[in-house]
């Protein structure tokens, strides 16, 4: 069963939210600064990226695009 993951900074603003499924990550995921802009997200199957995985600037704009398998 998926459920949904939070993982907080030191200071408490979020790092990382997604959904695991039992220990393993799945489906799509996100990563965050310290100041709350978004940094990188993609997908997970059975704990492997998959797919087309962005890494973002401070402003959002999409600075790397990255392929894999899937």
């Amino acid at each position: 069963m998926k459920k949904r993951h939070i993982v907080y900074h030191k200071d408490g603003s979020i790092w990382a939210k997604g959904t695991m499924e039992g220990k393993i990550c799945e489906g799509y995921w996100e990563w965050f600064r310290r100041d709350g802009s978004k940094m990188r997200s993609g997908y997970f199957e059975k704990n492997q990226q998959v797919g087309e995985w962005v890494t973002y600037d401070k402003k959002g704009a999409v600075i790397k695009k990255t392929s894999f398998g899937k």
